[in-house]
């Protein structure tokens, strides 16, 4: 009996075909991702064979994104986004900018008009937020201050887009383009925002302007005032009844929910109206569980994301038109990457979060499709264009790991070989170092505090309380700001650099806290901590219950894991070791 089941024909083509590829790509030492990207070629309808529906690939890999995105709201509070502000806000439109304007100018080169250049040149501007989350994740580096700051730099692209969409019909129409509604497929912001042409005036352009600003500000005035009390009561709720079923298609139902909702009555994409429903969802007590919940889901769908790309591919494009895909490949791997970093040193950044920001950038995605989808629809983008973007599209994503794994090699080859990258990390930035008149209290026998974060906050915030002095080390420009107008004494830096814990006084503390799950800055800062102060006492947080036990074994200190008891398990610790005392918990997400 025959079945139209192009759904499940869909999920089996594609989860099929990408575990085989992805397992081959693996055994070869590639990322798994290339084989996700070539296995959607494979049942893309640019080779022969089989052929699988994109239309709702596409839409699959949508819920994707949104889960992806929810996971990472979940971590992510709005003090961490209004943190980062100083070097995201800037970094990200300068940034979008520079690479509009590579890209425009070879566009330009070619022949395009204008309007298409322009075009070209915003869709080669903007990350894709799949390939930078999962590169982050990968490395273990979604909650570090690098992480935090290349999240915020996303966000920031996302809402610019958001823009970018809503205004680009009524701009076609002002340039005489055919302004027709956009077929379905470019995703709901996109159609919304086609309904925008049909004012070609300029007060019309101002209104479409200031209306979609409007939206966007009430949708997160309703998140941040409204949804941060109802969806943890709801989470709440729902845990009570004890049915882990129940709780899991709650954390779905408010991820994919909230996404639409916001798309369809805010005019705000996908990814950031889920984003935003993960923030608010992270003032429960289970945001935590609800992560993991959600992780297999979120795994699986973003396979659908890479898969999806695939399928849009045409491999003849790389042979019909090398050169100009080697010059869009340049701008997104080279160009964007070097402004990007270019931007952060000058904002007085580390050159490390420099090189962490520009591979996260050096790729693009979701966002480019959208717009390539739209503007060869309003007919100011030829196809050619869209066939280009996509081609840089999957190959920057398939070279996005390799890039990421070179940071580290070139910050050690840099530094040992280049003087002016040994001054770039902010030799005299005067947050680099206690002030002259630092109390005597900070600098012998204190604690020393790596890592301010909502785990190092907690620590701190037990400390103060009891009068313990405590010196904090962080990366955070902004952190170090507001600590030092409050009194607090802190220091500007990477402690696994010796000179930041050097200036945190590490050779006459009695305790250093590392409150970073990151396991390999957590090796080096204790090992430079112990070899300038080898009787210190040493507690520190793990990514997870194997690095835990790794790090116990090497007698690298207490190893505590975790997340929701993870705060109130290391302030016990350390109380109990400062004081002699604790209060009545117990650290039961210390690590054995």
């Amino acid at each position: 009996m025959q079945h139209a089941v192009p759904l499940i024909t869909t999920l089996a083509a594609a989860f099929g075909m990408a575990l085989l590829l992805g397992f081959v790509a693996a055994r070869l030492k590639l990322p798994a991702l290339v084989g996700y990207l070539v296995a959607g070629i494979v049942i893309g309808p640019a080779t022969p064979g089989f052929v699988a529906d994109i239309q709702m690939a596409s839409q699959l890999a949508e819920i994707g994104i949104m889960l992806l995105m929810f996971g990472v709201g979940l971590h992510f509070s709005l003090r961490d986004l209004l943190e980062v502000r100083k070097v995201a806000l800037p970094g990200a439109v300068v940034q979008m900018m520079v690479a509009t304007a590579l890209g425009a100018g070879v566009a330009l080169w070619w022949g395009w008009s204008a309007m298409a250049a322009i075009v070209f040149g915003l869709a080669l501007s903007v990350a894709s937020t799949v390939v930078l989350l999962k590169a982050l994740e990968s490395k273990g580096l979604v909650d570090s201050v690098n992480g935090r700051i290349a999240i915020g730099w996303l966000v920031v692209e996302d809402l610019a887009m958001v823009l970018v969409l809503v205004l680009l019909p009524p701009l076609a129409a002002l340039a005489g383009a055919a302004a027709v509604a956009p077929a379905g497929g470019a995703a709901a912001i996109a159609a919304s925002a086609a309904s925008a042409a049909d004012g070609a005036a300029p007060a019309s352009l101002w209104w479409t302007l200031g209306r979609t600003l409007l939206q966007v500000a009430a949708f997160v005035a309703l998140m941040l005032v409204v949804g941060r009390r109802v969806f943890p009561w709801l989470l709440w709720q729902v845990a009570r009844t004890g049915s882990r079923e129940l709780f899991t298609l709650c954390v779905v139902t408010a991820a994919v929910s909230i996404a639409y909702g916001s798309a369809q009555l805010f005019g705000v994409s996908f990814a950031l109206g889920a984003f935003f429903a993960g923030m608010v969802l992270r003032e429960s007590e289970f945001s935590h569980r609800a992560a993991e919940e959600t992780l297999p889901l979120r795994d699986a769908f973003a396979v659908l994301f890479f898969v999806s790309v695939g399928m849009l591919f045409d491999p003849l494009i790389l042979v019909q038109e090398p050169l100009k895909v080697l010059a869009v490949v340049a701008i997104i791997v080279v160009g964007k990457s070097l402004a990007a970093a270019a931007l952060v040193l000058l904002l007085r950044y580390p050159l490390n979060t420099a090189l962490t920001v520009s591979a996260s950038l050096a790729q693009i995605g979701e966002f480019s499709f959208i717009l390539a989808g739209l503007g060869l629809t309003l007919g100011v983008l030829p196809p050619a264009g869209q066939s280009l973007i996509l081609a840089g599209a999957l190959i920057s994503i398939a070279l996005n790991p390799l890039v990421f794994s070179a940071i580290e090699p070139a910050l050690r080859w840099t530094r040992q070989r280049s003087a002016l990258a040994r001054q770039l990390e902010r030799t005299d930035d005067p947050l680099t170092e206690l002030p002259m008149g630092t109390e005597a209290q900070y600098l012998k026998n204190q604690v020393v505090i790596v890592g301010y974060g909502r785990v190092g906050q907690a620590i701190a915030q037990a400390l103060k309380a009891r009068g313990i002095p405590f010196v904090v080390a962080d990366e955070n420009r902004e952190t170090v700001e507001r600590l030092r107008v409050e009194g607090q004494a802190a220091v500007l830096g990477n402690a696994t650099e010796p000179g930041t814990l050097i200036q945190a006084h590490i050779v006459d503390a009695r305790m250093l806290v590392v409150a970073t799950p990151q396991s390999l800055e957590v090796r080096q800062v204790v090992q430079t901590a112990r070899l300038l102060n080898p009787g210190v006492a040493v507690v520190l947080r793990s990514h997870n219950a194997e690095e835990a036990a790794l790090l116990e074994h090497e007698r690298a200190g207490t190893v505590f894991v975790g997340e929701s008891e993870l705060a109130r398990a290391m302030t016990e610790h350390v109380l109990l070791h400062v004081t002699g005392a604790a209060t009545a918990a117990t650290p039961a997400a210390q690590a054995h």
